[in-house]
């Protein structure tokens, strides 16, 4: 049996070649559609993660002492680097707080008559990035709680703000952005499917051949799903391939102020994911052009 569908399989690769001119335009326009599809998926991917991390992050600020020894303070900043779904983490020693304050003041910003005596503390930014398991109110508790009982800190700001918005953001693209994707693959579903079934149709007198002579239906069957199959790989594979060329060329084309947006390419999950759906739509409209 097994040898029955591999020896299936190599006639249904070498039939593609019967009809070379109707498979290369199958194939280009199967390459198309995914191709313009990756592209309006990479912007959703880019603007999403974008918006993520521009409003989907949360920040706390945390003062030490001014008594609080630099050794030890550097120590925590070590083991603060360290945890869960941090992405950002701005630290500052007296000094270099003072030069920033200054070099913000302008000419007004001359603290030199307090070299020595700096009461500036030691304090650093961290900057969190929100997901599912982090929007209970019990996360941002538990870390704040965690930053005040540390030793030497002094304050710890934390604006609940934050929190709230960093959710709408997160509730906006689970409630947008995914229908969105799905109208997209369905959209490229029925673009596919309608492409391969009317390839087919050049295959027609083929099938009636055999059904007249009594060949089963999966023996029919298989060879032209084994083609859609290819049609769909090849295509969606060209497509990915041609994908990573425009992104690769525009990488940078918004990297500039006030924009600083670098355009990358899709995860390889939701890449894996459109090579699969091609590839599934074109047996399975194979497999309904044939039934029919």
């Amino acid at each position: 049996m097994i040898g029955q569908l591999l020896r299936l399989t190599l006639r249904g690769l070498r039939d593609m070649a019967l009809h070379p001119w109707a498979q290369v335009f199958t194939l280009a326009a199967v390459t198309l559609v995914t191709l313009l599809a990756g592209l309006f998926l990479m912007l959703v991917h880019n603007v999403n993660q974008e918006l993520l991390r521009n409003r989907g992050q949360v920040q706390f600020q945390v003062y030490w002492k001014a008594s609080a020894p630099e050794a030890e303070v550097e120590k925590q900043w070590e083991g603060l680097r360290k945890l869960d779904g941090l992405t950002d983490m701005d630290t500052y020693t007296p000094r270099r707080a003072l030069s920033d304050l200054a070099g913000a003041l302008g000419d007004a910003g001359d603290f030199g008559w307090l070299e020595g005596q700096n009461p500036l503390p030691y304090s650093a930014v961290l900057s969190f990035a929100m997901s599912p398991d982090r929007l209970a109110e019990g996360w941002s508790l538990a870390i704040l709680a965690r930053l005040k009982n540390m030793d030497h800190v002094d304050k710890v700001h934390f604006n609940p703000m934050q929190m709230d918005m960093a959710k709408g953001w997160i509730t906006l693209t689970k409630t947008v952005i995914w229908p969105i994707i799905g109208f997209l693959a369905l959209i490229v579903a029925l673009v596919v499917s309608n492409t391969i079934r009317l390839s087919l149709l050049t295959r027609l007198d083929e099938v009636e051949i055999l059904a007249l002579v009594g060949a089963r239906p999966w023996y029919i069957r298989w060879p032209l799903l084994t083609g859609g199959a290819v049609q769909g790989l090849l295509g969606s594979g060209l497509a990915l391939a041609g994908l990573k060329l425009v992104q690769g060329a525009l990488r940078d084309a918004l990297n500039f102020p006030p924009l600083f947006l670098r355009i990358e390419f899709l995860p390889w999950s939701q890449a894996a994911v459109l090579c699969a759906v091609v590839t599934l739509v074109g047996v399975a409209s194979s497999f309904v052009a044939v039934r029919r």
